[in-house]
This record gives structure tokens, sequence and C-alpha cells, in this order.
């Protein structure tokens, strides 16, 4: 045997892998270095994208959506692409941002974005947004607005708007390019197209959300463009709250899903309720009796859509995947760091499950204490990756 073998360490701390996959280890704090794949295997790193605006803007397109705790979602980001890839080499997209935005505009596509942080797709103020969308219209003087065609603010923000400003619109635009628009019709037996408006309104899926190209990102200030806030006419009686294991799994925006390698069901339920999160299990798990079939998500079972799914002891069979293929944050806990499911997961705890499970739950009840104390709550996401690292 030759001991001169450089070996490399399966559980090493590296956490960040060139593809921007975080690996984590339990009881080991990762130094953060990139591990450069490509240059391993003598491959070559992807080529940075050119600039899309290269001459001095003259014209603009306008996007408007609502965030989601910062971020614009699938269907913001495919409205937001809509409008890059119509917009010539000299028309600048600018970006409204309703609600906190920390996204990174540029590579979304958007030369310019102005940020509305006040407000928030939880609560109700119509007059006021439709108040802050025309005086952007008005400083940026559009050539088309875009938006996402969806029941979460921004259908009903464009319908307003069109409607105030007496605005050609178009709604659940379903194909598009820079002569007309189309949409189904006739209970979706034919279509309709007409040329493009002043207002598009984009259902889900009718633009690729990835593009060739970046955008300049700059960041506008609001004040003095969106006026001061006004007294609403409405009273916003907020959101009322419901328990996550009411919702149906295909509704639900925060899952945690249990596979074979969770073997205290209660604590994982425990855990579930701690968390506010929905219940799901993989097939095996359900095969074995520890959850009824109601609760299995994969190709025979359900496909959700949540905006975070976290698989405890999951492998990931490719059947699984299928059904967490639009979740927007994996977090995949599981011993095996070579797992399929690591490979779909956006965070890899290399940890064994009955551990991590009891970790966080301890970890949330404090931060649920903190916070009827008065003090910051830490996200679940971070906390994860607090109780990992």
């Amino acid at each position: 045997m030759n001991d001169n073998i450089k070996r490399i360490d399966p559980r090493r701390p590296f956490i960040i892998t060139a593809d921007g996959l975080k690996r984590i280890t339990l009881g080991e704090i990762g130094n953060g270095t990139l591990l450069d794949i490509a240059s391993m295997h003598g491959g070559h790193k992807e080529a940075a994208k050119p600039r899309r605006l290269t001459k001095p803007a003259t014209r603009a397109m306008l996007v408007a959506a609502h965030t989601d705790r910062g971020a614009l979602n699938d269907h913001g980001r495919q409205a937001l692409a809509a409008a890059t890839l119509l917009a010539d080499a000299e028309t600048e997209v600018v970006l409204i941002a309703f609600g906190e935005f920390k996204d990174d505009a540029a590579a979304l596509g958007a030369d310019r974005y102005i940020e509305l942080p006040q407000f928030d797709r939880c609560n109700f103020a119509p007059d006021e947004e439709v108040r802050a969308l025309t005086a952007c219209v008005a400083a940026f003087t559009p050539v088309h607005v875009f938006m996402p065609d969806n029941a979460t603010g921004d259908g009903d923000l464009g319908r307003r708007y069109a409607a105030r400003a007496d605005a050609s619109i178009a709604t659940h635009v379903v194909e598009i390019d820079k002569q007309h628009v189309a949409l189904y019709a006739q209970a979706n037996r034919a279509i309709a197209s007409r040329a493009l408006p002043d207002v598009v309104l984009l259902a889900p899926n009718a633009v690729d959300a990835k593009l060739p190209f970046v955008g300049i990102g700059e960041s506008v200030k609001a004040e003095g463009i969106v006026p001061a806030a006004k007294l609403s006419a409405y009273v916003d009686l907020g959101i009322e709250e419901m328990d996550a294991a009411q919702v149906a799994l295909e509704e639900a925006d925060f899952i945690v899903s249990a596979g074979n390698g969770v073997s205290d069901v209660p604590a994982f339920e425990a855990l579930a309720s701690t968390l506010g999160a929905a219940i799901g299990a993989s097939r095996v798990a359900v095969d074995d009796g520890k959850f009824t079939r109601d609760k299995q998500i994969g190709a025979t079972g359900k496909t959700v859509e949540a905006s975070v799914y976290i698989a405890f002891g999951i492998s990931g069979a490719v059947q699984h995947l299928q059904g967490i293929k639009d979740c927007r944050h994996v977090i995949a806990v599981n011993l095996d760091a070579s797992a399929p499911i690591a490979k779909r997961a956006n965070l890899t705890i290399v940890a064994d499950t009955q551990e991590t499970i009891k970790a966080l739950a301890d970890a949330a009840a404090a931060a649920r204490a903190a916070k009827a104390n008065g003090s910051s709550v830490v996200q679940t996401a971070a906390l994860a990756e607090g109780v990992a690292a």
C-alpha cells in the first residue's frame, strides 16, 4: 500500500461549490472557500454575460412587481425578462419593486430600479400603489408597462392602473413579441392576439427568465418621484393566520418533509408545528406507515411549489425530485453528501437527521421566545446554517 497517496477528506469543511451549492458538516465551521470544480477537471468557467444596454438610453420600458421577502418570485422575474428581451440597445428597463428588494437587479436584467419598501404584498393599499405606479410612469414615460398577472397583488394593481390611466391592456398573456401579444380565448380553444398594448399582464411561464445578458442595476431613489402616502379609504384587517397542518400541500409556502431517515415521527411533527410548516413525506416513509398517503410528495404523490422545502432523511429518488422541481429554496438534511437530493438542494446539511431536528427545534423555540421579548427573529434558513455550522 502506498501511503504517499493524497486522500481528500469527504467531510472537509468547504461549504460553497462552483455551482453555488452549500455543503455543511455538523460540528465543523466552513471556511467559505469556493471550490473551482471546472479547473479541477480541466474545464472552463462560464464567461461573464455582456451588458444589454450598449448605447445611451432614449426610451424606457417599465416593470412593476411585488417582492416576497426581499426577492422577486419566478413570475416576477419572467415579467422582467419579457421587457428586457423586447428592449433594444437604446431602451432601458426600469423595475419598480413594491416591497423590500435585495435581489441582484443587474443579474435579473434591470438597468435601473426603485425600491418601495412601504408597500408589502401582505398589506392592502390599492389606491396608494396605483398613485405610486402612476408617478413612476410619469417620471420614466415608458413605452410599455409589464407586470405578472397573479392573484397576489400585481394583477389587481395592473388592472387598476390601466383603468385609472385609460391605458390599453392585455391580461393573461401567454405569447409576446415586439409586434403583438396573444392569450387563450373561448375556454382555451382559440388564441386571440392584438398589437402590443400599453400594459402587459403576463401569465406564468410565458417567458423564460434566464437571460443571455445583464442590466446596469442602478438604484434610483424614490424621493422626488413617488408622492407621500395619503390616508387610505381602506382599512386593512390583516391576514388571518391558518394552521399550517390545515393547508393543502399544493398551496403550502413552507414544507418540512420526512424520509426513511426520520425515526422519531413525533419529534418531527413537533418541529413542523414550531416552525409553522406543512408536513410532507417521501413514498418510502408513507409505505412504511409513518405518514398517510395524502402527505406523499413526488411523481406518484403531490407536486408542490413551496418557497422553502426542508427534506429530512430523503435520498432524493427521481420521482421525489419531480414533485419538488418548482420549489424555490430546497434544504436537505442527510448523512450522505452525495445523495441525489444534494444536487437539487440549495443548502445541504451533512448530519444525523434526528440530531438536526432536535437542534433546529431548540433554535426555533429560542427564536420565538426572543421575538416575544421584542428581539429580532432569525430566519429559518439562517437557523439551519447556524445549527449545522
